[in-house]
């Protein structure tokens, strides 16, 4: 599946843009586990490295990492820069799954 084929459906896609040199970004893996764990099957989370794939870092204008944005059907309906907290984003997947 390509990445755009991943972001294009109804389930909201949450997408870590990160590169493996980032120190915060390291510090997102654990909370997106912690997030997956507390959300199930409401989002779809996938990581991005910016360095492997910066087609779809420049498509999205990803300056800095970490980033996320959070999909659905193709089109960003939140993103940030930076650590998120588990609680923050708990909330933001919720606002846009019920």
């Amino acid at each position: 599946m390509t990445f755009s084929e991943i972001i294009n459906t109804d389930k909201p896609v949450l997408v870590d843009f990160f590169a493996e040199w980032c120190g915060p970004c390291k510090m997102m893996a654990p909370i997106l586990k912690e997030v997956k764990k507390e959300v199930g099957d409401a989002v779809t989370i996938i990581k991005v490295d910016v360095d492997q794939s910066p087609q779809a870092a420049q498509q999205y204008q990803v300056q800095g990492v970490p980033t996320l944005i959070l999909f659905k059907n193709g089109k960003p309906l939140w993103r940030q820069s930076g650590v998120v907290p588990k609680a923050g984003l708990v909330s933001v997947i919720r606002k846009f799954t019920t």
